[in-house]
């Protein structure tokens, strides 16, 4: 079982402001956005705790988090000026939450939300 807080936000157990949903993933606002839009996207049916936990077989679950962000930066209207997407894996690149997730940052130029645009 999967009791971490995504999960407990996929269950429905705890609130989060969703902005996507289909039958494999979430997207909800980041609660600590680091851009003007920081959405967070997760699996919903499969845990995997970081990226080197995935399986061959599970791959897919990546590009399925890729093909929603890229369709909310459409659906948003901010797809044409950019967006930014990040996977950390662990504690020192980052990661706090031990499910696999990928951020989508966007609302403004490269290095003016913190990230570095290199």
């Amino acid at each position: 079982m999967n009791d971490t807080i995504f999960g407990k936000i996929i269950r429905r157990e705890l609130p989060a402001s969703i902005v996507y949903e289909d039958d494999e993933v979430l997207g909800f606002k980041d609660i600590a956005p680091q851009a003007p839009v920081h959405v967070l996207f997760i699996p919903k049916a499969v845990h995997v705790p970081t990226l080197d936990d995935l399986t061959p077989e599970q791959a897919f679950l990546v590009g399925k988090l890729i093909l929603a962000a890229a369709q909310y930066a459409r659906d948003e209207g901010f797809a044409q000026n950019g967006y930014r997407v990040v996977m950390n894996c662990r504690q020192d690149a980052g990661q706090t939450v031990y499910h696999i997730h990928l951020h989508l940052l966007a609302g403004a130029p490269l290095g003016h939300f913190g990230v570095p645009g290199r």
